[in-house]
């Protein structure tokens, strides 16, 4: 049994074939190669952390049955059962999460350990420290800051930002368009997380 992690497939969206450069022509073709890509890696019995943002809209959640793997969601911003939506409405959509095929949500999971480190868990970068960090976000403004993680040293695995990076520092993305298309398990963070933090550059799509 494996454990796996992965963000932002944004399944139902169009327009992300777009604005990441994904290799698809279609929602149809995309959202099921990102079914097939997972599948040739995870098996029934692996567990997966989903890291955020896994559609936009409420029917393109019932793409999860069809994934392989015991899944637990980690909301991110663009997730209906978000707790950083307004008027509670976050709670409210949970049923419709778990009832297509998560086993949990989770908000706001517990640090693991991972090569003997502690390693948080957040759709979100961290915050930026002072304005010669680079923008942390898909776009020019850094959106949802009271929402992300503080840096206390930690290593952070988490989505939001695409294709930016695979790795920054401490910070290393999890998201499908960092990886190629695919989920990353823990062996493969346990490498990098065993090394000195890097900077490296997101996997190409095959």
């Amino acid at each position: 049994m494996t454990v796996w992690f992965t963000a932002d497939p944004h399944f139902g969206h169009f327009n992300i074939i777009k604005y990441c450069g994904r290799p698809f022509e279609t929602v149809e073709e995309m959202n099921s190669d990102l079914v097939g890509r997972h599948n040739s890696v995870v098996a029934d019995a692996d567990t997966v952390w989903i890291v955020g943002d896994f559609s936009l809209s409420a029917s393109a959640v019932e793409w999860v049955g069809g994934l392989n793997g015991h899944k637990i969601l980690v909301p991110g911003n663009h997730d209906k059962c978000w707790s950083g939506r307004r008027g509670g409405k976050g709670a409210k959509a949970k049923s419709w999460y778990l009832d297509a095929g998560f086993e949990q949500i989770i908000d706001q999971p517990d640090p693991m350990i991972i090569a003997g480190h502690s390693v948080i868990i957040n759709h979100f970068p961290y915050q930026r420290r002072d304005s010669s960090q680079p923008i942390a976000d898909t776009r020019d403004v850094e959106r949802h800051v009271e929402t992300r993680p503080v840096d206390r040293g930690a290593w952070l695995l988490h989505g939001h930002v695409h294709e930016k990076w695979r790795q920054q520092g401490r910070m290393i993305n999890v998201g499908v368009d960092a990886w190629g298309g695919f989920p990353v398990s823990i062996p493969t963070l346990a490498g990098l997380i065993g090394s000195e933090p890097a900077d490296r550059a997101p996997l190409p799509w095959s």
